[in-house]
């Protein structure tokens, strides 16, 4: 049994916390407080938060200290530009790779997800609307595609999270997947490419609209 090291648990439980907003966005954090918290000592904690910075969730301002990168509509504009360059493509691909299966566990995705838009419960809607976006980019069997639209995609659950915890959440707001899924059924992809840059677009729309 292989043991995980301090550094690797720290820098989970750290970008959980950063993702569900208990360390939100433009908040200063202390490492020895932090390393406190996780029970944890202070070099895991310190080689995970680089990590983070590394990944952008945590910003080191020299002199300041350590800052929760914070969201301003540039950065977001910024991340929805990078997801459309990215996911349009992984859709192309897609389109021609999927199998049966992967069309079987979409579908069952996507129904989960329709489930929570119903409901109108909108942490369920973005767990599950953040699986259906992962779970394609997997299906390309990519891992260089696949590690950076991960980490794009979790910067994404962030926002999203942040944006409904200020606003009524709303049904019009949570997009359909219908129109990817039916291009991805009929293996085409330019179809599925048009399907999910219209998806991505609309979603910016409804951000540069209220933030």
């Amino acid at each position: 049994m292989v043991t995980e090291r301090a550094s690797d648990v720290a820098y989970g439980r750290l970008q959980d916390m950063v993702l569900d907003l208990r360390l939100e966005p433009g908040a200063f954090v202390n490492e020895l407080s932090l390393a406190t918290q996780l029970g944890l000592g202070r070099m895991p904690v310190r080689e995970a938060l680089a990590r983070l910075a590394k990944d952008r969730f945590i910003t080191i301002v020299p002199r300041r200290g350590i800052i929760v990168t914070p969201l301003a509509l540039d950065d977001v504009l910024d991340m929805f530009e990078a997801r459309e360059a990215i996911e349009c493509g992984v859709a192309f691909i897609a389109a021609s790779r999927a199998t049966e299966q992967d069309l079987q566990n979409l579908r069952s995705l996507i129904a989960t997800v329709d489930e929570a838009r119903s409901s109108s419960d909108f942490e369920q809607f973005l767990r599950d609307d953040h699986a259906v976006h992962t779970f394609l980019v997997h299906m390309i069997r990519n891992p260089l595609l696949q590690d950076a639209a991960d980490r794009l995609l979790l910067h994404s659950l962030r926002f999203w999270r942040l944006y409904w915890k200020h606003r009524p959440a709303k049904p019009e707001a949570m997009l359909s997947h219908a129109d990817l899924l039916a291009a991805l059924e009929s293996h085409d992809p330019v179809r599925a490419e048009k399907a999910m840059r219209n998806h991505l677009q609309a979603s910016r729309q409804l951000v540069q609209l209220l933030f």
